[in-house]
């Protein structure tokens, strides 16, 4: 299939992962998995078997570019977009495929987050290949769900309707949702993680933005005429400043009654905090992820990360997280992922942006 597309995303700042994940060099460009490779590039890697670089664009906040190039520097710059404001994952998916779909009206697209872990990847490759057989049919909005192993309470939740076929018809989403209801899921069996991973054809996106977000497909519209030109940037300026802030499942995928699951398996995590990282992370001791010069007594179930120059001496820590980057020390319990939000907005108000 010559009309592969993939689209990343890449313009979030990653604020639960602060503060080493920075305003100026967030976590998608980070090797916060000690591979050699960033998020991002982990993410463009696992792609290039089933799309050629040709056919990937990505998203990214206009102040990042630089560091997408300098981290891929194989792309065009028009394979790099930069949005000039963050506007959640609607405007940054509505942009990426009215772009393409100005030069290939036939295109199968897939979006894709930066910063998602996958273990399996030739599994992850075969659902996303059905995913792509399935859209191409051009009336059909994919979603890949994950099959629960627990009753998370941090990620969205598909409900689908059971048949034997590899694309399984959506009939409920439901986000984040309390512990109870999340244990109900579970053993409902008829539920799956929400990905945030998406196929479809640029007739059904299209479509679906003139359905649920007709405002901003006109926005879109307008812009045809700029796209792969010098007054893209320019142009995209005022598109964004009338785009509401709404994310591609609030705004299009909940409304639309074409929507379709297919499930997978393949060891995935969104890699979305430092509790995550912790999940995924090589355990030493008394289950303890350290990467740093470390000294730990009585301490368990805990994460420490600092220079290699520096040493840290924990005692009686259980279940916290000892972060030390450039200029912050951090300390607080790892799974308290709400309260980091708070961290972020109080440094910003009371301490300077120069500690973000």
């Amino acid at each position: 299939m010559e009309n592969k597309y993939l689209v990343i995303m890449a313009g979030g700042i990653g604020s639960r992962f602060w503060p080493y994940s920075r305003n100026n060099r967030p976590k998608q460009f980070l090797d916060i998995l000690g591979t050699g490779r960033s998020l991002l590039q982990m993410t463009y890697d696992r792609f290039l078997p089933l799309i050629s670089k040709e056919r990937i664009f990505i998203v990214t906040n206009g102040i990042y570019a630089d560091q997408v190039k300098e981290q891929l520097p194989e792309l065009s710059d028009d394979q790099v977009l930069k949005e000039p404001l963050r506007r959640n994952t609607a405007p940054c998916i509505g942009y990426a495929c009215y772009k393409i779909a100005q030069k290939e009206p036939e295109a199968v697209i897939t979006v894709a987050p930066a910063d998602h872990v996958i273990f399996n990847e030739d599994s992850f490759r075969s659902v996303i290949n059905i995913g792509m057989r399935a859209a191409a049919d051009k009336d059909k909005l994919i979603t890949i769900g994950l099959k629960p192993n627990r009753p998370e309470t941090g990620f969205g939740y598909i409900q689908y309707i059971h048949s034997e076929d590899d694309v399984k018809k959506v009939k409920t989403f439901t986000e984040k949702p309390e512990r109870a209801l999340a244990e109900k899921f579970l053993e409902s069996g008829d539920f799956v993680w929400n990905s945030g991973i998406f196929v479809w054809s640029v007739a059904a996106i299209k479509e679906a933005f003139n359905q649920s977000l007709p405002e901003m497909a006109e926005l879109f519209e307008e812009m045809e005429k700029d796209f792969y030109t010098d007054n893209e940037d320019t142009a995209l300026q005022t598109t964004y400043a009338q785009c509401g802030n709404i994310s591609i499942d609030y705004g299009v995928m909940e409304k639309a009654d074409n929507v379709f699951v297919v499930l997978g398996e393949f060891g995935w995590s969104d890699l979305g905090s430092w509790n995550s990282l912790h999940e995924l992370s090589d355990k030493e001791g008394e289950n303890n992820v350290v990467q740093a010069n470390a000294l730990l007594y009585d301490t368990n179930n805990s994460i420490l990360k600092g220079p290699k120059d520096k040493l840290i001496i924990a005692q009686g820590l259980e279940g916290y997280l000892v972060a030390e980057c450039d200029n912050v020390l951090l300390i607080c319990k790892k799974d308290q992922e709400a309260k980091f939000r708070d961290f972020v907005a109080d440094v910003k108000d009371k301490k300077g942006a120069e500690f973000l």
